[in-house]
């Protein structure tokens, strides 16, 4: 990713940026684009790997093959023994997720207003930057971790995990435009190229034609008008006088990814206390 920056930033340069529009280029940004498609596909997987090949076994190893009980029949306590599991591998995903998310954040920093690079509302660029890597995964891996410890047994743990993280990961992307506080544009005018202007990188979430009197009707009113003639009859006679907008805009995305993450950590914590409550009478 740091070669990929810059190259990235070595071609924008020999083109002009910054003072140069981005969007000009057109498909000569397709092989950075297809770069960033890779590299964030890759980084999306990272919370599944890590919660099927390190959260689900941690315990479920141990506690499968009889380690777990040596290990509390030491000197060493069970809540000690399993604070000491879940601390050192939280620090070391906290560290690699943190160094992976800023590195690739960098990289695509300088075209981050260019949708035709990558939709900044995706889970490709939303779940792979700023703090939400990070919930994401050690939410992924404590759950796994639980899973482990309940089933007892390490295969079936991963399965189980497996299944669970790539439920986490649609109900994260169906709400995760919920984050975010909507913003509406009017423009009241309806003529040709009269539709609203948004800002750079915002995601338009709906449309609607706006009325005389304020009233929002869907954009497909009269669109079965045979004419362009009735079309434009039917739109008056509706009393149309221009256009409305929502959408979100790319100022809102640390925002929303510093309110999302929190929600995940709340999971994240709340998980791990179930496993301390757990551990106390059935551990071993």
């Amino acid at each position: 990713m740091v070669y990929q920056r810059a190259q990235l930033t070595d071609f924008l340069t020999g083109y002009g940026w910054p003072a140069k529009d981005i969007p000009s280029l057109g498909p000569e940004l397709e092989p950075y684009t297809e770069a960033f498609g890779r590299a964030s596909m890759a980084l999306g997987l990272i919370p599944i790997l890590l919660g099927v090949f390190v959260g689900a076994p941690l315990l479920a190893g141990d506690l499968e093959h009889g380690t777990a009980k040596l290990v509390t029949t030491q000197s060493t306590g069970r809540l000690r023994w399993l604070a000491t599991e879940l601390g050192l591998t939280a620090l070391l995903i906290v560290v690699n997720t943190v160094a992976l998310s800023v590195v690739f954040g960098w990289w695509w920093s300088p075209v981050k207003d260019q949708n035709t690079v990558m939709d900044w509302t995706s889970g490709s660029a939303f779940d792979t930057t700023g703090p939400v890597p990070v919930a994401l995964t050690l939410f992924t891996v404590v759950s796994g971790v639980a899973i482990g410890m309940v089933l007892r047994r390490t295969l079936a743990a991963m399965v189980v995990t497996f299944g669970f993280a790539v439920v986490v990961q649609l109900v994260w992307g169906h709400f995760r435009l919920a984050l975010g506080d909507t913003v509406t544009t009017n423009k009241g005018v309806l003529a040709e190229n009269a539709f609203p202007t948004l800002p750079d990188a915002a995601y338009q979430i709906d449309q609607s034609y706006l009325t005389g009197s304020g009233e929002l009707l869907g954009w497909s009113t009269c669109v079965h008008e045979e004419t362009e003639q009735a079309r434009e009859l039917c739109l008056k006679q509706a009393d149309v006088v221009g256009w409305s907008v929502d959408y979100l805009p790319i100022s809102q995305m640390n925002g929303m990814q510093w309110f999302g993450a929190p929600i995940l950590l709340a999971l994240t914590a709340a998980v791990t206390a179930f496993l301390f409550l757990w551990s106390r009478k059935r551990l071993v």
